[in-house]
């Protein structure tokens, strides 16, 4: 089943996360993931979270493959980078759903 992970988080050391960047795409396409869409924030519509400026959503396949990712030996010195780059980071997970009866069954 896919799982889209949502990355929000503001960019704290441009060096560090473009090292990040440069390795990240090829990275997360060899271990199941498309990434869906990127965004810069513009406007907070509703709600009391705070903003940050940029966003990435990643599909993957599974949970077994964003997993695969994140602890993969050979990409341990790749991680350093987001996080050394990157402040208020928050990296939720969310399950595919084709509507939201299964939610609404609840």
């Amino acid at each position: 089943m896919p799982v889209y992970a949502l990355n929000l988080f503001d960019v704290s050391n441009k060096d560090e996360y473009i090292a990040y960047s440069k390795r990240s795409v090829k990275e997360v396409q060899a271990h199941g993931g498309r990434v869906v869409s990127l965004g810069k924030f513009r406007q907070a519509a509703q709600g009391d979270i705070k903003p940050r400026t940029v966003l990435i959503l990643v599909e993957w396949e599974s949970i077994e493959a964003f997993e695969s990712y994140r602890n993969d030996p050979a990409l341990a010195d790749l991680h350093p980078h987001r996080e050394n780059g990157t402040e208020n980071y928050i990296w939720h997970l969310f399950d595919k759903l084709e509507d939201l009866r299964p939610i609404l069954k609840e």
